[in-house]
């Protein structure tokens, strides 16, 4: 009988949607309320973050040599890395290809123009453009022989037509596998 006048005054407190049943801050027992005049603390936060923490200062060895580099000149200057770079067995580096991307407008007289090399295609698709009504179960048969599909799947395929049937072939591949559907009663062509 004492349960219920409880179970109602617990039910009667405010439940934020961040606290689960029974976790509300009135049953916490170290819970201390915030006085409202109270203003924040404020924390003493680093200007620049340095995640390995405060380093020790250079040893004057290092700085006299960054003294002696700084009195040469600008030639002397830009030998040191390549002298560093044998000496210390550094591999060196790859030029980065920037084929393919985007790298902004090209202005018309920025640098000699070089000349593109057409490159071959090595990949190849073969896309099956038509194919006689009379002949469907023959060309079905050829698409299962070359894409290990099922017969449902080979079917469907071949209903999609013009459709991509295989990606990626050689010239060889792909001629053999037109010329395979070319006699079963099928046009296929090569891209």
């Amino acid at each position: 009988m004492r349960f219920t006048p409880l179970s109602r005054s617990v039910c009667r407190l405010p439940w934020p949607d961040t606290c689960g049943p029974l976790q509300s801050r009135a049953l916490q027992t170290g819970f201390v309320a915030k006085e409202p005049q109270a203003k924040p603390r404020k924390y003493k936060i680093p200007q620049f973050y340095d995640p390995y923490g405060p380093r020790p200062p250079p040893s004057e060895k290092i700085i006299q040599l960054a003294e002696r580099i700084g009195g040469l000149t600008e030639e002397e200057r830009s030998q040191i890395m390549p002298t560093l770079a044998e000496r210390l067995n550094l591999p060196k580096l790859q030029p980065i290809s920037t084929e393919g991307m985007n790298v902004g407008a090209e202005v018309g007289a920025a640098g000699p123009k070089v000349e593109e090399k057409k490159t071959e295609k090595t990949a190849f698709d073969v896309k099956l453009e038509k194919f006689d009504a009379s002949a469907k179960i023959k060309v079905i048969k050829e698409v299962r022989a070359f894409t290990n599909l099922g017969l449902k799947e080979a079917k469907d395929l071949v209903e999609k037509v013009p459709v991509v049937l295989k990606q990626g072939l050689t010239k060889e591949e792909a001629n053999d596998i037109i010329e395979k559907i070319k006699a079963a009663g099928g046009v296929a062509v090569m891209e």
